[in-house]
């Protein structure tokens, strides 16, 4: 994994160089000399974030992974009674 950082300046002069850097690794941005933004792909803030997967990403796996599923209730009762009058 390589660290990259640019400044300001140059991340807004040339942002494809800098989402190309983010595929290696993770790019700092610096405000005035300080580290100040991190640009990650997608796929590293999920693994950092341990965020959830959809369904439909669980589904296109490849494999036999196995993983929690916990849909979230509806709440207030989907279900009506019959209006027959």
């Amino acid at each position: 994994m390589t660290t990259t950082t640019l400044t300001s300046r140059e991340f807004n002069q040339d942002t494809s160089r800098a989402k190309k850097a983010a595929q290696r690794g993770p790019v700092f941005i610096t405000d005035r000399g300080r580290p100040a933004h991190v640009l990650l792909t997608i796929r590293d803030y999920q693994r950092l974030t341990g965020s959830t997967m959809s369904l439909a990403e669980a589904l296109a796996q490849a494999g036999d992974a196995d993983f929690d599923f916990k849909p979230p209730r509806l709440g207030g009762g989907i279900f009506k009674p019959a209006d027959l009058g």
